[in-house]
């Protein structure tokens, strides 16, 4: 592995839910699978560091300030990003923070 500092955002939290259907909702599911991630990911020796552990609410401005204060503006700093969309969204939309 060659990024041994990860950053991962779990999409939406607090009182931004995301998308809501059969009982599913994104905002959830998101912090469950961010966690997922990290933890294996630290299984494997990556220093990994999570935008939010709680449902809390983060705006776009906080969520590039908790990427950057992790670990700074480097290459070597893999950022993930995820979110479930219910459709209509753009899997080819990908957000430069910095």
């Amino acid at each position: 592995m060659n990024y041994k500092k990860i950053v991962i955002d779990a999409g939406h939290g607090g009182t931004d839910s995301g998308a809501i259907g059969n009982g599913i909702i994104e905002k959830e599911l998101t912090l469950k699978i961010a966690t997922y991630i990290a933890d294996r990911l630290r299984g494997l020796g990556a220093d990994v560091t999570l935008t939010r552990d709680s449902d809390e609410t983060l705006d776009p401005s906080e969520r590039v300030r908790r990427v950057l204060n992790a670990y700074g503006n480097s290459k070597d700093v893999l950022v993930i990003s995820n979110h479930i969309n219910a459709g209509g969204g753009d899997s080819r939309c990908v957000t430069k923070y910095v």
